[in-house]
């Protein structure tokens, strides 16, 4: 497995090894050892979690104030544009973000450690987004920033799409309004 440092520190960049031929490919999605040894992390996971989006349905940005998550994402079907946003306020890169493509083509995976705020926009006609957490769902404590604050001010590669959001997404808060990790 490859590992990328981000520019958002503890942001991480997986490319696993793939062993393909005109059959098709193989590869270890996940193997906590190879995990461990590659990154130094060694998270437990205790949910995954599978969507399924159309072209144009943005996601997010979302985070839990109490019991935070820490996430590995990846991407089986389709395409989209990943965002992380750094919510802790005390970070030398509070409100700085990361965007990076996620597809089934490229197989990257991306690791997000607690105290991010997280969100996707699907590029394909559709996208299936896989997901492992450190903690569990957490409805009362979850939150959402606007994916169009002007004070992220995120270049999302809309490509003359209108995002479509669910409600919750609707009535995300400000960064300056949100609340926030220390």
């Amino acid at each position: 497995m490859k590992v990328t440092e981000t520019t958002l520190p503890g942001v991480l960049i997986l490319e696993p090894k793939v062993f393909g031929d005109d059959r098709g490919f193989f590869y270890e999605s996940f193997n906590a050892r190879s995990f461990q040894d590659a990154t130094g992390l060694n998270p437990a996971f205790v949910q995954d979690n599978h969507s399924r989006s159309t072209r144009g349905v943005l996601r997010g940005l979302h985070y839990q104030v109490q019991q935070p998550q820490g996430k590995l994402v990846r991407v089986t079907a389709g395409e989209v544009f990943d965002v992380v946003v750094d919510i802790r306020r005390h970070s030398a890169t509070f409100g700085k973000w990361l965007g990076l493509h996620l597809s089934a083509d490229n197989k990257r995976q991306l690791w997000i450690p607690e105290g991010f705020a997280h969100g996707f926009l699907v590029l394909s006609e559709y996208a299936e987004f896989l997901y492992k957490t450190t903690d569990y769902y957490a409805p009362t404590h979850e939150r959402c920033i606007r994916w169009d604050d002007p004070r992220l001010a995120i270049d999302w590669p809309l490509q003359g799409l209108t995002p479509q959001l669910s409600g919750k997404d609707q009535a995300g808060t400000s960064l300056q309004e949100a609340d926030l990790f220390p």
